[in-house]
């Protein structure tokens, strides 16, 4: 939802000056969806719907995209594209059916006589994109997301660009997910043109090449991330990540654990490579120590390493551990349960 407010001008709320200015009590939607409090998403628009809080278009536009983004999380696919569907009017455009003079500030010249241009928040034209593959119909996801992104490449600006950058990433995520990698690459060189010194790209770069074998090539483009040199945690983690991956490639599962140990020092809430440790020494064949590294960064970071792969991983350990393990995913769930965002899935636990 962080699209919903741009300082650029060329989004369509740049000219509100506060979230408390856009619509009303958005502050506090957007405290609940931070804290992953989606059913009370849900609570709090119905209220605003039922209780005539909606006064102005805009309004009801911000507060259908909350709705719909806690519906998509809570994995509610056919309400959330229900919702997107009904802003649809009976004569849009097949090819955008967002262009149409109702989303314009224009079309309410006495509700805003000195506002111009678009008022649809994009996090609605992503979820009107990303949602037919929720429901089985990834071709047509894929045909929205090249749609959406020869629109953001059609206009100019920083925030454009940033949302061309956005919609570039889902698509890579999306071939890679379906291990199309020769797309992946090419989308994410793409990205590099725009961005050639992000080493988190060129680390994606690295990691796209090892998975169809290109060892050379994703030695060079750790390299190059190593050489910034860069300041910070977060970059020294990167790199000891990506050497990590190197050494579990080939099959050195000693080395892997060092290098992921070092970042857990640096940064105890590094939950990739917290994981990745614990599979290395899975692989070692140290199943005990395995669970010992996943329950401790459960213990210490919980908000951090609440992830549905963690967990799955944990349970997968478990299950290879244990012959009665079912009393033991039956207590990890249940503290699941407490701590746990709305939009957690359950069902990794697999009791």
């Amino acid at each position: 939802m962080e699209n919903l407010i741009q300082e650029d001008p060329l989004s369509p709320f740049a000219r509100f000056s506060s979230p408390g200015d856009l619509a009303p009590d958005l502050p506090s939607l957007l405290d609940l969806a931070a804290r992953g409090q989606w059913r009370s998403v849900l609570d709090k628009v119905s209220r605003a719907r039922t209780t005539s809080v909606l006064s102005k278009p805009h309004e009801h536009l911000v507060y259908l995209a909350f709705n719909a983004l806690a519906l998509h999380k809570l994995r509610r696919f056919a309400d959330a594209s229900l919702e997107i569907d009904s802003l649809s009017p009976t004569d849009n455009n097949p090819e955008d059916p967002f262009d149409h003079p109702r989303f314009l500030y224009d079309y309410y010249p006495e509700t805003y006589p000195s506002f111009r241009g678009s008022m649809l928040p994009f996090s609605i034209r992503l979820l009107y994109a990303d949602l037919p593959q929720r429901i089985g119909n990834r071709s047509e996801t894929l045909d929205r997301l090249y749609s959406l992104l020869a629109f953001t490449r059609a206009r100019s600006g920083d925030s454009w660009r940033r949302r061309e950058a956005f919609v570039l990433g889902s698509l890579a995520c999306n071939h890679f997910i379906n291990r199309e990698f020769d797309v992946t690459l090419a989308l994410i060189r793409e990205l590099l043109v725009a961005n050639p010194s992000d080493p988190f790209l060129l680390s994606r770069l690295g990691y796209v090449q090892l998975q169809i074998g290109d060892l050379d090539g994703s030695k060079e483009s750790f390299a190059r991330v190593e050489a910034m040199n860069l300041n910070g945690a977060e970059f020294h983690n990167l790199v000891g990540r990506n050497k990590a991956l190197g050494y579990v490639v080939s099959k050195d599962y000693v080395s892997a654990v060092r290098e992921y140990e070092e970042c857990i020092e640096r940064d105890p809430s590094d939950v990739v490579a917290a994981n990745n440790k614990a599979l290395c020494l899975m692989y070692s064949r140290d199943l005990s120590d395995s669970i010992k590294q996943l329950e401790g960064t459960l213990e210490r970071v919980p908000t951090a390493a609440l992830n549905e792969t963690l967990v799955v991983n944990l349970c997968s350990m478990y299950e290879l551990a244990y012959v009665q393990h079912g009393d033991i995913k039956k207590s990890l769930s249940n503290w699941i349960a407490r701590v746990a965002p709305d939009d957690f899935d359950p069902s990794c636990t697999r009791i």
